[in-house]
């Protein structure tokens, strides 16, 4: 982090952000890494993930903090029209709209993009993000990741050979999603440069789970044979996989022949690199067996993490496999900036680094209707009308008990 903040690649871009829990609240704390203005309107219960802890800081949970800075935040019960005329005035000028409400929600609230969003504010890129899209056999259908984990496949692929299907331990279905939407984002925005108009982009959660699938479908689509799980060995590369030394665990990823030679000669066993069961690696491939138990052999007398920097100095793909603490700690973690600090916050820093206009740590998380009066106020409200929508419940000071079902 540098002291003179770059006013970020997205300035002067305007995003409205009406969407909960991980998938575009992670889009828009990207967009936001890099410049752009974002507001956060939350329902008046808050953002479900402000109460998915412990650990808590003030009135919010890790898992809010941890995709939620460089926002303002305000609360809005969009379910009442007052609010939703709110709303329409802070898209008034606004360049993109981002929620994640369930289908059919905004067309409800007569707000839906065909009918009248497309119509009132024709530059506006409005970002849906759903579990599954609006129709199809699963459309409408509510989605959250692990489930959809399960469903496109994921956790069929996830796990030891004997064991049973694995959810892979991060959410990677929705942090995928928000990458994508990020990215639908920023092609709508360039392809409104030509056009002058805006459009309706949509991310499911679905679509990113069933994209993350290479290389099992395209193995799939040639052979028609199902895959098998296999742990932590790859399907089509050896040896891939994770090994036990004196010391560490080691995760090696020996992608060709120069490579797995120059690792044989590391270890002490330069003849494995000649051995016709190994010579190539369709051969490594069919053999895998019989190589794990010759490199088991030659790691256990050897530190891991010693050989590991040796085999990187060799061009050879591996690393030490880490627990979380030391990651965050890690040198080189706090020299690509991958840790923001600014007080008493702390969160992962933004891996797209651009070398003029770089992602800075702007805004703290926003508190719970932080920047209710400050937002209104920038939208043309007097202090009276502020005063009288949250006196009337429209805007919400305080987090709502959520309405039991």
């Amino acid at each position: 982090m540098t002291d003179i903040l770059s006013p970020g690649a997205l300035a002067g871009l305007r995003v409205i952000d009406l969407s909960r829990v991980l998938g575009g609240p992670y889009c828009t704390q990207i967009l936001g890494d890099h410049g752009a203005e974002v507001i956060k309107i939350e329902p008046p219960q808050g953002d479900e993930t402000r109460s998915w802890g412990p650990p808590f800081l003030g009135d919010a949970a890790s898992y809010y903090i941890g995709v939620n800075r460089n926002k303002r935040g305000i609360a809005l019960d969009l379910a009442r029209p007052e609010a939703r005329a709110v709303l329409f005035r802070l898209l008034d000028g606004a360049d993109v709209l981002v929620e994640n409400f369930k289908t059919g929600t905004l067309e409800r609230w007569g707000m839906g993009y065909e009918a009248v969003l497309k119509e009132k504010f024709p530059r506006l890129v409005h970002c849906r993000i759903s579990g599954f899209g609006a129709d199809g056999p699963l459309g409408g259908y509510p989605g959250y990741d692990a489930a959809v984990q399960g469903m496109a496949g994921l956790m069929s692929l996830n796990g030891e050979a004997e064991g049973e299907p694995l959810r892979v331990g991060v959410p990677v279905v929705d942090l995928a999603t928000g990458l994508n939407a990020a990215l639908a984002i920023m092609m709508a925005l360039q392809e409104r440069q030509r056009s002058g108009k805006g459009q309706l982009v949509e991310a499911t959660l679905y679509d990113c789970a069933v994209a993350l699938l290479h290389p099992y479908a395209a193995n799939w689509f040639l052979s028609q044979k199902p895959p098998k799980r296999t742990g932590n060995a790859h399907p089509n590369v050896s040896p891939y996989d994770q090994f036990h030394t004196r010391t560490k665990r080691i995760f090696l990823a020996v992608g060709n022949n120069r490579q797995f030679a120059r690792f044989c000669a590391e270890i002490g066993k330069p003849e494995l690199a000649e051995d016709p069961r190994f010579r190539d690696n369709k051969d490594r491939v069919v053999n895998r067996v019989a190589l794990r138990q010759a490199i088991e052999g030659a790691l256990a007398a050897i530190d891991g993490e010693a050989l590991t920097m040796r085999l990187l100095d060799r061009g050879v793909p591996c690393g030490v496999v880490q627990e979380l603490p030391d990651v965050l700690t890690h040198p080189h973690t706090r020299h690509r900036a991958m840790v923001y600090e600014q007080g008493d916050y702390r969160g992962v820093g933004a891996p797209i680094k651009l070398s003029r206009t770089p992602p800075a740590l702007r805004r703290k998380p926003p508190r719970f209707g932080e920047a209710n009066r400050e937002v209104l106020r920038e939208a043309g409200y007097s202090a009276a009308e502020i005063d009288r929508l949250i006196a009337d419940g429209v805007v919400a000071a305080s987090i709502r008990p959520a309405a039991q079902d």
